[in-house]
């Protein structure tokens, strides 16, 4: 399905530097955030309402994504993107149009909060599709041109659909949470595994909710990080309060050969909604990573995350000090309420 006579822009062969801003003197904090956040406000283009939850990755020598921008009629919908420095951004005005071969399958209903990641040949991505209900859909690009649409993953319904980058003992794995028809007040992460990217089972549980901060509620972020102690992957985590849900964010260590069992998990969260633009907003109180970029050489780690479901903002930090604070946080036995 590769189109041979113009190979893709791979990051294979990337050479753009990814964002970057040093921590500043005064923090100890993990994660810290970009100083001139938001970096993607609601009205980048003339019909957005919102522009949050997406996705972003290494494109040749420079940077594309797929970002959930709702329209001014709040319709949730993909729009494919570019920069050359992941910091500004120019998106396009139309939604994406998926082909498909498949009317059923293609007859796109609604998309938010997108995942993507470069596997063998073409980006992958998935996000969440509405077909009877919310469930995961999945597609390909070659160019952020064209875009197509493959079988749904799952029956709805299910949520923050997250492909790992490779195969895992030849199968495609996928990170989800089932959920319901509604804003769900539960939820747990599985892993799920496929032969082709359309037939999908083995489906293990990978972890519920742990802690007060996340106690309603968890599910997958950012495309996991492989790194010798294991796959790291950001999450986000809900806490039903006297004034509503709370999106925090926190980060765990995966088994590299059995995803399914964890091996760490930091107890406290990384970063929660604090600044004004992570609290004011369409949905008030929300900081829910999407995406990741990784510069393996240095370690530095860019985190886009949707803050308020309203805008995107950035964080940054060093693989290396999130694995150590997730191994020095992680809890044995930790208090759990489900």
């Amino acid at each position: 399905m590769t189109n041979l006579a113009t190979p893709p822009l791979t990051p294979s062969n990337a050479a753009a530097p990814i964002p970057w801003e040093d921590r500043p003197a005064v923090s100890t904090e993990v994660l810290w955030r970009y100083s001139a956040n938001p970096v993607i406000p609601r009205d980048l283009i003339p019909t957005s309402n919102s522009i949050f939850n997406s996705a972003v990755v290494r494109y040749g020598d420079a940077f594309a994504g797929v970002f959930r921008a709702d329209s001014n009629t709040r319709k949730m919908q993909l729009h494919a993107g570019r920069s050359a420095d992941a910091v500004n951004w120019e998106l396009d005005h139309e939604p994406i149009s998926f082909l498909c071969d498949d009317d059923e399958v293609g007859n796109f209903v609604y998309g938010y909060d997108p995942r993507v990641v470069w596997i063998e040949d073409r980006y992958w991505i998935t996000w969440c599709n509405g077909y009877h209900g919310p469930t995961i859909g999945v597609g390909y690009t070659h160019d952020f041109k064209t875009f197509h649409q493959i079988e749904n993953a799952y029956l709805p319904f299910n949520r923050n659909g997250v492909l790992f980058p490779r195969k895992i003992n030849d199968a495609y794995v996928m990170l989800s949470r089932p959920s319901d028809n509604g804003h769900t007040p539960f939820g747990e992460i599985f892993v799920s595994h496929s032969p082709d990217m359309i037939h999908w089972g083995r489906h293990r549980h990978v972890m519920k909710p742990e802690q007060p901060w996340e106690w309603t509620k968890i599910g997958a972020g950012p495309i996991p990080i492989e790194t010798p102690e294991g796959w790291l992957i950001f999450y986000h985590g809900v806490l039903t309060s006297c004034n509503g849900y709370v999106y925090s964010f926190g980060a765990a260590l995966l088994d590299l050969d059995e995803p399914w069992k964890v091996l760490y998990r930091g107890a406290p969260y990384l970063i929660s909604p604090q600044r004004d633009y992570e609290c004011v907003g369409d949905v008030p109180n929300v900081t829910f990573p999407c995406a990741a970029l990784h510069d393996e050489p240095t370690g530095r780690l860019a985190i886009y995350y949707g803050a308020a479901d309203t805008v995107t903002a950035l964080a940054f930090g060093y693989v290396d000090e999130v694995i150590d604070f997730v191994k020095s946080t992680h809890q044995d036995n930790p208090v759990s309420q489900v």
